[in-house]
């Protein structure tokens, strides 16, 4: 282990476990682009401020993009520091002398590493926010492909009432709506520079931190440095983000889950997103969604451990905070690729229309529809429903459908059931009833395909 940056207090060694506990070089190595881009942002204010020369920036500018181009390459033994910034500190020391030391001038690693942290999350959400589009885009096509097939609703897993595919697949867009709704926030909050508190009581020198925003893109600075330094909201916005994503693609997981097993036998999904059992041949097993549904927990961790190491922290920074980096990290690489296989999966999904169809026929899927009819013809809806509830429950005796009973059955029950009750215990005429905004007519669920399109810009 090289020297510390922080070794002047101290006359003895470190022990060497310490070295090892202490140390975050072996995930933090992760913001090595970050910090040597917040390091020149730093550096040509401080040249622009004249609190550096302008050959130093230069030798110190050209000193960090060749560590950038090293540390791309993987250039450097990891075990011999502490952490990035002390990496990349000591190697430009290294490389260019004593001038390597005034890059630190006006700085901390307080705000060094949430500047660092912010600028990673960022990057981060951009690439997600436009995944979450791509898994959008497959969610329409899909359901556009198959705007004309019928399937049950579900409440409580228990066939309810008929829905069109589409719009049981458009569900799921407008979840992940909200989800890019709700990343974009987190990009408003996390755009904030910190780069200027220093430790937590700012510099005393004459920093242009507006300057420096405007370099890396952030909209705007920090407002109180002990907030700045000791602030971890972002990361848990990002990580409860992350989570809700995560929920909803667990729950359409275990729907393509449910859907492919023989009981429903509602969908097959192509080999090439399958595998197979190590001693049952017959076997094609939904590992991915059944993969996604169990990452989903792994998220849901990280947002609670860093609740919890947060909880009792007293201003400013503490060594605690050091953990948000491993949740952060495993969180964005979990949604991504859960983003990415997910987005993928979906255009190896094939409907089976005449199961889906018959499924729809059967259950009784068509009585509320039948308690409206009646309510049409005078009858209060509680009483209608206790009407048909009967109906059902003779029918359910008889080993029939409702359309199965004959109109004196019927009258059995109450006088007001005319012919033109078949009409409505007819699946499709039921889903024709709903054209109205929201609903699962077919008009309208292509209205909202044609709208979701526009949305997505396709």
């Amino acid at each position: 282990m090289t020297r510390k940056v922080w070794g002047g207090r101290f006359r003895g060694e470190t022990d060497a476990l310490v070295n090892k506990f202490n140390a975050s070089i072996g995930f933090d190595w992760r913001l090595y682009a970050q910090d040597i881009a917040g390091s020149m942002a730093h550096c040509r204010m401080l040249a622009k401020q004249e609190i550096i020369s302008v050959d130093d920036l230069s030798l110190i500018l050209k000193g960090l993009e060749e560590i950038k181009e090293e540390l791309d390459k993987g250039q450097f033994s990891l075990d011999d520091y502490e952490d990035i910034h002390s990496l990349v500190e000591k190697v430009l020391v290294d490389k260019i002398g004593a001038v390597g030391e005034k890059l630190h001038t006006g700085r901390s690693r307080n705000d060094q590493v949430v500047l660092d942290v912010r600028l990673y999350e960022r990057d981060a959400l951009y690439r997600i926010v436009e995944l979450i589009r791509e898994t959008q885009i497959a969610l329409v096509r899909l359901a556009e492909d198959n705007c004309d097939l019928m399937m049950p609703g579900y409440t409580h897993l228990q066939r309810a009432q008929p829905v069109l595919v589409a719009h049981h697949l458009l569900a799921y867009f407008e979840m992940l709506k909200r989800d890019s709704e709700r990343f974009h926030e987190c990009i408003k909050r996390v755009n904030v520079l910190p780069l200027g508190s220093a430790a937590l009581a700012g510099s005393t020198f004459d920093l242009d931190r507006e300057m420096v925003a405007r370099e890396l893109g952030f909209n705007r600075i920090s407002e109180n440095s002990m907030d700045a330094v000791s602030d971890r909201d972002f990361v848990l916005d990002f990580l409860f983000a992350a989570s809700t994503l995560m929920m909803h693609l667990s729950r359409l997981s275990e729907e393509l889950v449910i859907w492919s097993s023989q009981e429903f036998g509602f969908i097959s999904i192509s080999e090439a997103f399958c595998t197979g059992s190590s001693i049952m041949p017959q076997k094609k097993n939904p590992d991915l969604p059944e993969l996604i549904r169990g990452k989903t927990g792994r998220v849901y961790g990280h947002l609670i451990s860093l609740l919890t190491t947060m909880k009792g922290l007293p201003l400013t920074y503490n060594k605690d905070m050091q953990e948000d980096k491993e949740a952060l990290f495993d969180a964005v690489d979990t949604v991504e690729s859960c983003l990415n296989v997910i987005r993928k999966l979906l255009g190896e999904i094939s409907f089976n229309g005449e199961k889906l169809k018959k499924s729809a026929e059967k259950g009784f899927l068509v009585a509320t529809d039948l308690a409206d009819y009646l309510v049409g013809k005078g009858t209060t809806f509680r009483e209608a429903h206790e009407i048909v509830g009967n109906m059902v429950l003779f029918a359910l005796e008889q080993g029939r459908e409702l359309h199965e009973l004959t109109l004196n059955e019927m009258h059995r029950f109450t006088g007001q059931i005319k012919q033109d009750v078949y009409e409505w215990l007819e699946p499709a005429s039921s889903l024709e009833k709903r054209n109205m905004p929201g609903g699962t007519g077919p008009e309208v669920v292509r209205k909202s395909i044609d709208k979701a399109k526009q949305e997505l810009k396709l």
